[in-house]
């Protein structure tokens, strides 16, 4: 029989790769049929509770009217036009947003796909910032381990080297640096020795690093570890004073994730550049932004070629500027502030009791803004684990140890509730590996 007429499951696992996953022995695949609130409606007829805001972006839920309306109206008067050599008014009012929202000290936006290629911006930016002051022996980037930067060819190599997906192409790439990776968590007391290592490391380097990059406070896809501000604080000091750009990835963070809207806000810093993406959109379409400092977009443009040498098809599509207008004047009216509190607040109390009592299982619990993440002492079977969540009717994706959840921000507390409950319930059955 043709592969075309094959029936829609078995062309899927047939014919499609999905992220992670493998073609000759592909993970299970729930087949979603439509999406509304916090919920994700299969084919089967059974609806899930999102835990996940489908790879931490839908933080508004799906099926938003007032997102709906902002794209639909956009693509009935364009949906795509070039940016070299044309603006629009989608794009103007997006930067517009993105410079209010952001510290003043950052006033200059480029648009462009995914949080990946804003990373791969980034790192370009820092280059060429340094090849215009004529100093190209710094194209070194400075990272901190069990970071994670995206999946993109630069990106992978300022992820962490080692405890990534990444290692197997470790010696394809550039030799970047790595400093040990913070150890007080957010909420701990400050231990002055945590900065020691990126303190050594900057120092005897500095004259060849370009910038430091790091996702402040919460590091995402690498293990969704929290980390003390004051770490964060230390960073930009050493940056400033070793003459380094700070490059900070808020495309987890960004957008109101860790109770603040940036988490950089936690220790009162600001970067030289600032990548932003996922929720930008509130999960509508796929769009990113690297901000950066005027000092940072003025070299740049002074320099040997004269302006920045990057420009992706599809930067500033009209269509997913708009939606992102929209989404941004949600967030501007504060309503984040109360639904992630309020999430936090939930999940510390639901959490307390297990980590007061501790499981043979568990490693360790921890909580931060919308954030709940239950760390296991082995590694987990994904298809097993994720059949268990859907048939308790919620969408959780584990991966390594890690069970976690980043629910939309507008979930109901009854909703939470079952989320959290479910969470525990599959990371204390003893039944399962």
């Amino acid at each position: 029989m043709s592969s075309v007429n094959l029936k829609d499951k078995d062309f899927d696992k047939q014919h499609i790769w999905h992220p992670y996953s493998s073609m000759t022995k592909p993970l299970p695949c729930y087949h979603v049929k439509s999406a509304s609130g916090v919920r994700l409606h299969l084919d089967t007829g059974q609806s899930l509770i999102d835990g996940m805001s489908s790879w931490w972006c839908a933080i508004h839920g799906y099926n938003h009217k007032d997102l709906n309306d902002a794209l639909i109206k956009q693509v009935n008067i364009m949906s795509h036009v070039m940016f070299g050599g044309i603006t629009h008014d989608p794009a103007i009012q997006l930067c517009r947003l993105l410079v209010e929202l952001t510290n003043p000290k950052l006033e200059c936006v480029f648009l462009c796909d995914s949080g990946s290629v804003s990373v791969e911006v980034a790192l370009k930016q820092a280059i060429q910032y340094w090849d215009s002051k004529e100093q190209p022996e710094k194209k070194k980037f400075l990272s901190i381990k069990r970071g994670y930067h995206g999946d993109t060819f630069g990106a992978m190599f300022v992820s962490d080297p080692q405890n990534s997906m990444h290692s197997i192409y470790t010696s394809y790439g550039p030799d970047n640096i790595f400093a040990e990776a913070p150890q007080v968590g957010f909420g701990d007391e400050w231990d002055e020795t945590d900065i020691e290592d990126f303190k050594q490391k900057i120092k005897k380097h500095h004259k060849i690093i370009a910038a430091v990059i790091l996702e402040p406070v919460l590091q995402g896809a690498g293990g969704m570890r929290t980390y003390h501000p004051q770490y964060l604080k230390r960073v930009r000091e050493l940056c400033d004073k070793y003459n380094v750009l700070l490059v900070l990835d808020e495309i987890a963070t960004g957008f109101g994730r860790t109770g603040k809207l940036f988490a950089q806000e936690h220790a009162g810093i600001c970067p030289d550049i600032m990548c932003v993406g996922k929720a930008i959109t509130g999960g509508y379409l796929t769009l990113a932004a690297v901000i950066s400092t005027r000092n940072v977009a003025n070299v740049i443009s002074g320099g040997r070629t004269g302006c920045f040498m990057h420009g992706p098809t599809f930067m500033a599509n009209p269509a997913a500027c708009a939606v992102s207008v929209r989404n941004l004047e949600i967030i501007k009216t504060g309503a984040w502030e109360t639904q992630v509190h309020n999430i936090e607040k939930i999940l510390q109390k639901k959490f307390k009791p297990l980590m007061e009592s501790g499981h043979r299982k568990i490693k360790e619990i921890r909580v931060l803004g919308a954030v709940g993440v239950i760390e296991m002492n082995n590694q987990i079977d994904v298809a097993l684990y994720q059949k268990s969540f859907v048939d308790l009717g919620v969408w959780v994706r584990p991966f390594g140890k890690l069970l976690y959840i980043m629910p939309p921000y507008i979930i109901s507390e009854e909703d939470l509730n079952h989320l959290v409950d479910s969470l525990i319930s599959v990371a204390t059955d003893d039944s399962l590996p």
